[in-house]
């Protein structure tokens, strides 16, 4: 049985991105793998031993409610530690770095990807596009990164992270006045360290790039990306012919 741990679909649920979950678990069983999503709520423990977990997107008081209880509970941070994958979506990349900005001031992350967020000088907003980096986990990924961008987060990477994608459309992690002390960070999108994945892509970001819902799935079934059962599915592969136009 493959296990998904949804993470705080209660509070971080506001955009969709539970909808990597279900990529995931349709993926997965397409496949004759019995996979099951575990939703774990504010307040419930997160187990550290199920397989792959994905984080979503919300707003800055879900943001905080969220930080407090994954540092307080530190599940996902024991699996972080013991090379499960994790995949954060937008709020949840934030969540996942050292610290954000949110409406009461800067809060402290949970501190699984070396990334500090502030504000951008203007709302990103829109389709983002980026060429994957083949930083760490990633080095498979072949194929272009699309998704739907709508944040105020102005991400600045540290030395441990690396970014997932260099932004051919969209605005990305930041903006020059997010990254006025960094300005090479500007054009980068999304995060990888270690076993950890972040992006700003919505979408679901899953449903929009397959290969990279493989590359977790196979993270999680301890196999390469190469190893896993391709799947032939003519209207996702029309869907990548018009996002990556």
């Amino acid at each position: 049985m493959l296990t998904i741990g949804l993470i705080l679909p209660d509070v971080l649920g506001t955009y969709g991105d539970d909808g990597n979950a279900l990529v995931l678990r349709q993926r997965a069983r397409m496949r004759g793998i019995d996979t099951e999503i575990k939703p774990i709520k504010l307040g419930e423990a997160v187990p550290e031993s199920l397989d792959v977990y994905c984080v979503g997107g919300g707003e800055d008081t879900a943001q905080v409610l969220a930080s407090e209880h994954l540092r307080k509970d530190g599940g996902l941070i024991r699996a972080a530690n013991a090379g499960r994958p994790i995949l954060g979506i937008c709020a949840g990349l934030q969540v996942l770095g050292t610290s954000f900005r949110a409406s009461e001031g800067i809060v402290e992350g949970v501190g699984l990807i070396d990334a500090t967020t502030v504000s951008l000088e203007k709302r990103a907003i829109g389709e983002v596009q980026s060429s994957p980096t083949g930083a760490g986990i990633t080095a498979a990924l072949d194929q272009p990164l699309t998704g739907f961008e709508n944040h105020m987060g102005a991400t600045i990477l540290g030395p441990d992270a690396s970014p997932l994608g260099r932004v051919t459309r969209g605005v990305g992690n930041t903006d020059a006045l997010g990254a006025s002390e960094s300005p090479e960070q500007v054009g980068v999108e999304g995060v990888v360290q270690g076993n950890v994945i972040c992006t700003y892509m919505h979408g679901p970001a899953l449903a929009r790039n397959p290969q990279l819902a493989d590359l977790l799935l196979a993270q999680a079934m301890g196999t390469t990306l190469a190893e896993l059962e391709p799947l032939d599915i003519e209207v996702v592969a029309q869907l990548r012919k018009e996002r990556t136009r």
